[in-house]
């Protein structure tokens, strides 16, 4: 498991981001330490965090990134992507 600070060096995303992405639900820690508050992350989320970046960068809204990674579909994200243009 990785602090956030070490999560964020990995995947050159800021803390600021990661604690947005936390907040609107879409990347949540895998545990929060009691005592500090400490953010801790585990490797298998640098590929959700992936996701998440891609649909951003696509144009996708945090309330459509949500829907999308709860069932994640190439073929509707292509959907979705067509209705954009």
């Amino acid at each position: 498991m990785f602090k956030i600070g070490e999560f964020s060096k990995i995947t050159q995303v800021s803390i600021r981001m990661l604690r947005y992405y936390d907040e609107q639900g879409l990347l949540q820690p895998i545990k929060v330490d009691a005592s500090s508050g400490y953010r801790m992350y585990a490797a298998h989320q640098i590929e959700e965090l992936n996701r998440i970046l891609l649909l951003r960068d696509l144009g996708f809204s945090v309330k459509e990134m949500r829907e999308l990674l709860v069932s994640w579909n190439g073929e509707k994200i292509k959907e979705d992507l067509k209705k954009q243009m």
